[in-house]
């Protein structure tokens, strides 16, 4: 999401919610951004209750973690597991 404009994330969105995707992704992890607090509440936003949010990229502790979920992430996708 990090070379997405804000309006570009949102059609994103309801295209994936209009081919019945099940879940949307904050990045695919081959560019310099992860997910961030405000992509997660965007796209959360966008899709409703019924599409999943996978926050992946940028969730490296337990902080990270909350504050994602906190705005709507139901997926994490992290190497920073447990040490």
């Amino acid at each position: 999401t990090c070379l997405l404009t804000d309006e570009e994330k949102v059609r994103a969105c309801e295209l994936s919610v209009k081919a019945g995707a099940d879940f949307v992704k904050t990045s695919t992890g081959f560019s310099t951004g992860g997910a961030t607090v405000e992509d997660v509440a965007l796209m959360r936003k966008t899709v409703g209750a019924n599409v999943g949010v996978k926050a992946s990229g940028g969730v490296r502790n337990l902080k990270d973690l909350e504050n994602v979920v906190s705005v709507g992430a139901t997926r994490i996708g992290t190497s920073s597991g447990v040490k």
